[in-house]
């Protein structure tokens, strides 16, 4: 195995998105997705089965897809990475089967990888082909760095000390992710699903001032001091915010007055971000963070990008923020995360592991059988 600048395919299906990426070390050869969302919309969010079966029919055609447009052969690839963790069991198990599949049939060494800090691993990746790598988006990842990841079902901080085997969490949703309130609160307000991009548009019609909305979990009792921090002081909470919404526009309902779409959506935006950004500001202040990789599907949202950026400047903090296709799920960043592993000598994964629905964020990928183990030592 090239293990300097191993060619690694990355395989994604953990939600509704099959992909397949082809990195070489830190080089981007190919991101090749499909995506089932359009499957999804008349039922206003994911239906597991339904991915599941997604995944099953675009697996080999955007295999086949990703192998072309990265001009290799199955055969030239030195590893093959997976997605096992966290995310839609019956979605994982699609691609947890292909990925041993393809290793069994080409003899090739199998890594487990962790979907979050996958997301932390596009960082790594120089997009351009051939091309050099720059800070934050090259051969190796700033010092003193955490990651904000937000997205349908994952809010969280984390501070990375090394991308291969120390990730701590430093906060996370205690309930609903951000973009499941996005799509919670579209539904309400009639605007369909996905949620997320149409709040983003109306918002920008409205007043996110004619209305305050609550933000949860920043209460004293929660937040504590930095001597003596809360229970939850770098967490957050959606389903209150949701709830008020839903109120709100029943209130309006009663009164037989018009529901004011856009300054509700914009209102509700603004403290979905509001809070984010003071609380991931806050624990980077904290903990010494000096750079933050914002990633995820809700990445993509305009005013948490803005409102990140101002914030984390006026913090002195740098912000890097990957291209937005390799912000939403990828096969690209599992297969960059894949290439690390090998440079920094892990051993595989075999394939004695199991999809892992719950996999915790401390659990970079899967660790090699203690057989597996033994016998390298």
């Amino acid at each position: 195995m090239n293990r300097s600048q191993p060619l690694v395919l990355g395989i994604e299906s953990s939600c509704d998105e099959t992909g397949v990426g082809i990195v070489r070390g830190t080089e981007l050869l190919t991101n090749t997705v499909s995506s089932s969302m359009d499957e999804h919309v008349r039922f206003g969010g994911v239906i597991p089965e339904i991915a599941s079966r997604a995944h099953l029919d675009a697996f080999v055609p955007t295999l086949d897809a990703a192998l072309a447009e990265a001009g290799v052969a199955l055969d030239e690839i030195d590893a093959i990475a997976v997605t096992s963790g966290p995310g839609l069991a019956g979605a994982l198990m699609v691609g947890v089967c292909a990925a041993k599949a393809l290793a069994v049939a080409t003899g090739k060494p199998l890594y487990a990888i962790n979907h979050l800090v996958a997301h932390v691993g596009v960082g790594l990746l120089d997009s351009r082909p051939g091309g050099a790598a720059d800070a934050g988006n090259g051969p190796a990842l700033p010092e003193n760095l955490g990651a904000l990841l937000v997205s349908g079902g994952h809010t969280e901080i984390l501070r990375i000390r090394s991308i291969t085997d120390n990730v701590e969490l430093l906060g996370s949703t205690i309930d609903d992710a951000a973009g499941e309130a996005y799509d919670k609160v579209a539904r309400i307000l009639g605007l369909g699903y996905p949620g997320g991009p149409a709040i983003d548009r109306l918002a920008r019609e409205g007043n996110a001032k004619a209305i305050r909305f609550p933000r949860g979990l920043t209460q004293p009792k929660y937040m504590g001091t930095a001597e003596e921090p809360g229970r939850h002081r770098y967490d957050w909470s959606f389903s209150g915010l949701k709830t008020a919404v839903a109120r709100c526009v029943e209130q309006f309902e009663a009164a037989g007055e018009a529901v004011p779409v856009a300054d509700i959506a914009a209102a509700f935006q603004e403290a979905v971000v509001d809070v984010i950004t003071s609380k991931a500001v806050l624990a980077c202040r904290e903990h010494g963070i000096t750079d933050v990789l914002l990633g995820g599907g809700v990445a993509a949202n305009s005013r948490l990008r803005q409102l990140t950026e101002q914030r984390c400047s006026a913090a002195g903090i740098r912000l890097h923020v990957p291209p937005l296709d390799l912000c939403t799920d990828n096969g690209a960043m599992v297969a960059a995360l894949g290439a690390q592993l090998v440079m920094a000598g892990i051993e595989p994964s075999g394939l004695g592991f199991a999809p892992d629905s719950s996999m915790p964020v401390t659990s970079v990928s899967a660790p090699a059988p203690k057989a597996a183990q033994a016998a390298a030592v």
